[in-house]
């Protein structure tokens, strides 16, 4: 299990960290920027292609709030998150993190995911909804650095 957890930590920590085209550069930093402004903006390898489309085409309800784009971005973001998405070719560990996803699903929060379910099965579900975490897709309220939870109330490292 800690092997799964640090694996996906480091997943999560590199996900806009690695070398890239100009044009792919352009794009993760326009992800960080817009998705960046309102929650954490999510490595797209989280997610399969599919999700990302639906969540990108209802931007005008996301999950309660009106996140709509101008097209140029909302274009862009949507071209970045679905090549680099699970399922795209050459994602790095995506195959761990579709592992139980039945192919026809499109899960729209990675809180649903398989992946993150096991990784956070320890977690007491009450953590996720104290007054420091207040939600399980607040990543960097346990994992401050991408890593091992170091932002966690006690300091326990996964």
């Amino acid at each position: 299990m800690k092997r799964l957890v640090l694996s996906i930590g480091i997943v999560v920590g590199l996900g806009f960290a690695t070398g890239r085209a100009v044009a792919q550069d352009h794009a993760a930093a326009t992800t960080l920027k817009e998705c960046g402004a309102c929650h954490m903006a999510f490595p797209p390898q989280l997610l399969p292609a599919r999700s990302w489309k639906k969540i990108m085409t209802g931007l005008s309800d996301h999950f309660g709030e009106n996140a709509d784009l101008a097209e140029p971005a909302r274009a862009e973001i949507t071209a970045y998150l679905v090549a680099h998405a699970a399922d795209a070719p050459g994602t790095a560990n995506g195959r761990l993190f579709l592992r139980g996803v039945d192919p026809s699903a499109v899960p729209l929060r990675i809180t649903q995911m398989p992946f993150w379910k096991a990784a956070h099965s320890e977690v007491p579900a009450r953590e996720f909804k104290s007054a420091q975490v207040k939600s399980a897709a607040n990543c960097l309220a346990c994992h401050r650095s991408g890593g091992g939870g170091e932002g966690r109330e006690g300091g326990e490292n996964e």
